[in-house]
C-alpha cells in the first residue's frame, strides 16, 4: 500500500512538472479562428493541417516585398507566415499555396477595414441553385447580365493544404511580432541565428474529397460499427416563421386562404469558422423585417384583413439556399401548414442598410412577368410598395432595365411556381456592400456608431442614424404588407419604432449579452448570450441567432398572458389555452428597479421553427445538383501556439547525446547487475567462525 502511494505521488509530481515545463516552452494563442474544411457534392474547400499539426519559423509579411524571403530567400523553411490583413487576398494566397516553403498562415485583422474592399465569396453567389438556368432565363444564368459581387475573390471556395488561422486579439498578434523581432529578423544582411521563433497550428480535418464520400463513409460506420466515427455533418438549423393571424401549425391551411409572404435570411459567412458578423448581408435586413412585424401587429384591424401575412426568416441561405429550398420542399410534400398555392405574393428584404441617399430598388423576375397574369400582379405589388413609401423618407424605384433577380430566397420559390414577388435592396446592380461574406462586414460597415463614454445600457438605448434609416424602411414594408393583405384604412399610424431597431442592432451586432435579450429568453437559454454575435449556420442547432430571432419576434408580436409557470410550460393541460394556434414561452423577464430578482412571465405568440436541413440529406441524394449538399468536416483539435525552436544541428546533437547517455546507463546497469553478488555482499559479523 505504501509503495503504491509513493508511486502515485511520483507520477502526479511528474505530471505537474511536465505541465509546468510545457507552459515554460509554449505560449498558447487563445483568441484565434481557423479556416475549416467544407464539402459539397463535387469537391472540398477550406484548410487543414497535418494530423500532428504544422510547424514553421515565423516570418512577418507586411508588404508584398516581404514575400521574397518566404518564397525564395529565407534559409530556414518551412515558414509560418504572419500576414497583414491588407495583404490577405487571392494573389498572395495563390502564391503561398504554390510552394512547399510555407507550412501555414496566421492573418492579422486589418485596422481600419481594407479601403479597397474585401469579399472572399463568389462573384456570382449561389450560382446554379437559383431559378436561372439553361431552361429558365438562360440569358440571365451565371450572372451573365449582372455581376452581383464584383469584388468576390472566391478564396473561401478554394482548397488549401495548410492551416490558416485568424488572429482575433491584437495583443496576441503583438506578442508574435515581438517574438519575431527578438529572434527572427536578419542581422546585418545575414540569416538570423538560432533559436528561432516558431508557430504550430493544429486543424486536422477528418473528411476528404466531397460530401458524397464523407457521408457514405459516415453511413457505413453507423451501420457496421458499435462506435461509429462520423467524419462530416450536414449544415443545418431551423427557419423561424410566424403569421399575422394565428393558424393551426399542425394542420393545413384551406386552399382558398391567401398569404402574403415576407422573407429574409438570418445567416452569413466568412473565410474563417464561426466569424460571420454579417452586418449588411444579413442583420440589416432581418432587423428591418422584425421591426416591420412589430409595426404591423400594432395596427388595430389586422385580425380582420382578408389575407394573412407570414413573416419568414431563413437559415443557411449562404450555402445554396438551405432554408428556403427546404421550406419549398416541405410545402410541395404537404409537410408544412401552407402550400405554395396559398402564397398570394412574396416580398423579400435583402441588404438594405447602405442606401444611396433615400433610394431602395425593387427587383422583379423578368421571365415570370412574361405571363400577363403574373405581370399584372407584380405591377400591383410595385404600386402598393411605391404608395407606401410616400412621406417615409424612402424612395422606391425599379432598376429601369431588364435584369434578373439578385441572389435571393425568392428564387427558390420561383423554381417551384410563378409567384408574383419583389426583392428590396439598396443596390441597383452590383452590391453596395464591399465586404460581402467577410470578417469586415461589421457594425462599422453600416455606420453603426456610438458616442464615446456610453455605458453598455446607454449604448443599448442610444438611437443611431442607421437605426432611424432602417426604421424608415421597416415602416414602408409594414404599410405595404397591410395593403397587400387587403387593408383599406389609412396606414399613417403604422410606424416602426427606431428604439426597437437600435436595441436589435446593438444585440445582434455589438453585444448579445444585454439586459433586453436577457429579459426575453427562457431561463435555460442564458448560455446562448455569448460575446460578439456571429451568424454562421453551423451543424449544431439551433444556433444563437436562430434562438434570438425566435424570441425577439415573440416579444415584438406576442402577448403576455396570465398563466403560472406550470400552465405556461404545459399549455395542453389548461383548457383555456390554444396550443394549436400559439406557442407559449416562460421567459426570464426584466430585473426589478432596485432588485437583483427577475419578474418572469408567460408570452403567447405564433412564432414557430421549421427544419432548415437540405432535402438532399432527407432523400440521401448526396450528389444532388437540385438541392444544397454542403457539409462541414469534423475535427479533433483546433489550437495554435508559439515557441523557440533550436537548429537542426543542435536537435541532432541533443538526440545523439541522449542516445549515448541511454547506452551508458544500460551498460552501467548491466555491469552492476552482473556483479551484484560482489558489490552488494553483506559483510560477515566479526567474531563469527565457521567450520
Amino acid at each position: 500500500g505504501l509503495l503504491r502511494a509513493l508511486l502515485v505521488a511520483v507520477l502526479v509530481a511528474g505530471s505537474c512538472s511536465g505541465n509546468s515545463v510545457e507552459r515554460k516552452i509554449y505560449i498558447p494563442l487563445n483568441k484565434t479562428a481557423p479556416c475549416v474544411r467544407l464539402l459539397n457534392a463535387t469537391h472540398q474547400i477550406g484548410c487543414q493541417s497535418s494530423i500532428s499539426g504544422d510547424t514553421g519559423v515565423i516570418h512577418v509579411v507586411e508588404k508584398e516585398e516581404d514575400l521574397h524571403w518566404v518564397l525564395s530567400d529565407g534559409p530556414n523553411p518551412p515558414y509560418m507566415v504572419l500576414l497583414d490583413g491588407n495583404l490577405f487576398n487571392r494573389k498572395v494566397l495563390l502564391q503561398l499555396k504554390g510552394t512547399s516553403r510555407v507550412s501555414g498562415l496566421a492573418v492579422a485583422i486589418a485596422k481600419p477595414n481594407p479601403a479597397q474592399g474585401f469579399s472572399p465569396g463568389l462573384k456570382c453567389p449561389n450560382d446554379g441553385f437559383g431559378v436561372y438556368s439553361k431552361d429558365y432565363g438562360p440569358e440571365f444564368a451565371h450572372c451573365n447580365t449582372t455581376l452581383w459581387n464584383p469584388l468576390g475573390s472566391g478564396i473561401s471556395y478554394e482548397d488549401f493544404d495548410f492551416p490558416i488561422f485568424l488572429l482575433e486579439d491584437a495583443n496576441e498578434t503583438q506578442v508574435i511580432k515581438q517574438c519575431y523581432l527578438d529572434h527572427n529578423v536578419p542581422r546585418d544582411g545575414s540569416a538570423p541565428e538560432y533559436p528561432l521563433c516558431a508557430m504550430q497550428l493544429f486543424s486536422h480535418m477528418h473528411a476528404v474529397t466531397s460530401t458524397v464520400t464523407c457521408m457514405r463513409r459516415s453511413s457505413l460506420q453507423s451501420t457496421f460499427s458499435i462506435n461509429p466515427e462520423i467524419v462530416c455533418d450536414p449544415l443545418l438549423d431551423y427557419n423561424v416563421w410566424s403569421t399575422l393571424q394565428p393558424i393551426n401549425a399542425s394542420g393545413k391551411l384551406e386552399p382558398e386562404k391567401e398569404v402574403v409572404m415576407v422573407a429574409t435570411r438570418i445567416d452569413s459567412h466568412s473565410f474563417f469558422w464561426n466569424v460571420a458578423p454579417g452586418a449588411e448581408s444579413a442583420v440589416s435586413s432581418f432587423v428591418t423585417h422584425l421591426a416591420a412585424a412589430e409595426a404591423l401587429h400594432k395596427a388595430p384591424d389586422v385580425l380582420l384583413l382578408p389575407r394573412n401575412v407570414m413573416f419568414t426568416f431563413f437559415q443557411g441561405e449562404t450555402f445554396d439556399y438551405i432554408g428556403s429550398s427546404r421550406m419549398v420542399y416541405d410545402m410541395e410534400q404537404d409537410k408544412f401548414p401552407l402550400r405554395l398555392d396559398n402564397i398570394h405574393s412574396f416580398l423579400e428584404l435583402n441588404q438594405v442598410a447602405l442606401r444611396n441617399g433615400s433610394m431602395l430598388w425593387m427587383h422583379t423576375d423578368p421571365v415570370s412577368r412574361m405571363n400577363e397574369s403574373v405581370n399584372l400582379q407584380v405591377k400591383n405589388l410595385l404600386t402598393i410598395l411605391t404608395q407606401s413609401s410616400a412621406g417615409s423618407g424612402v424612395t422606391l424605384q425599379e432598376p429601369g432595365f431588364s435584369q434578373p433577380l439578385p441572389p435571393s430566397s425568392f428564387q427558390r420559390f420561383l423554381r417551384a411556381r410563378h409567384i408574383p414577388g419583389v426583392v428590396l435592396t439598396d443596390h441597383r446592380t452590383a452590391f453596395q456592400n464591399r465586404y460581402y461574406q467577410s470578417i469586415y462586414d461589421t457594425p462599422e460597415n453600416i455606420h453603426v456608431e456610438y458616442p464615446e463614454g456610453l455605458s453598455p445600457e446607454e449604448s443599448l438605448e442610444y438611437v443611431t442614424d442607421t437605426a432611424k434609416a432602417l426604421a424608415q424602411v421597416a415602416t414602408v414594408v409594414a404599410r405595404a404588407l397591410y395593403g397587400l393583405a387587403g387593408g383599406t384604412n389609412s396606414t399613417s399610424a403604422i410606424q416602426a419604432d427606431p428604439r426597437t431597431v437600435t436595441k436589435m442592432l446593438y444585440g445582434f451586432l455589438i453585444k448579445m449579452n444585454n439586459s433586453w435579450f436577457q429579459s426575453i429568453i427562457k431561463p435555460d437559454l442564458k448560455g446562448i448570450l455569448g460575446g460578439v454575435p456571429q451568424h454562421y449556420v453551423a451543424v449544431s442547432s439551433p444556433v444563437n441567432t436562430t434562438y434570438l430571432v425566435q424570441y425577439v419576434l415573440a416579444n415584438l408580436t406576442g402577448t403576455v398572458v396570465n398563466l403560472t409557470k406550470e400552465e405556461c410550460l404545459n399549455p395542453e393541460k389548461n383548457p383555456h389555452t390554444e396550443k394549436e394556434l400559439f406557442d407559449y414561452s416562460w421567459v426570464q423577464g426584466s430585473l426589478g428597479a432596485n432588485s437583483s430578482a427577475r419578474a418572469p412571465l408567460c408570452v403567447r405568440s405564433g412564432v414557430r421553427l421549421s427544419k432548415a436541413l437540405s432535402p438532399a440529406f432527407e432523400l440521401r441524394q448526396w450528389g444532388s445538383t437540385e438541392f444544397s449538399t454542403w457539409t462541414e468536416s469534423r475535427w479533433k483539435d483546433i489550437r495554435a501556439r508559439i515557441f523557440l525552436v533550436a537548429s537542426r544541428e543542435l536537435e541532432v546533437l541533443t538526440l545523439l547525446l541522449g542516445i549515448a547517455i541511454l547506452g551508458i546507463s544500460l551498460l552501467t546497469t548491466y555491469f552492476i547487475n552482473a556483479k551484484a553478488d560482489v558489490l552488494f555482499t553483506i559483510p560477515r559479523e566479526p567474531g563469527v567462525v565457521s567450520y
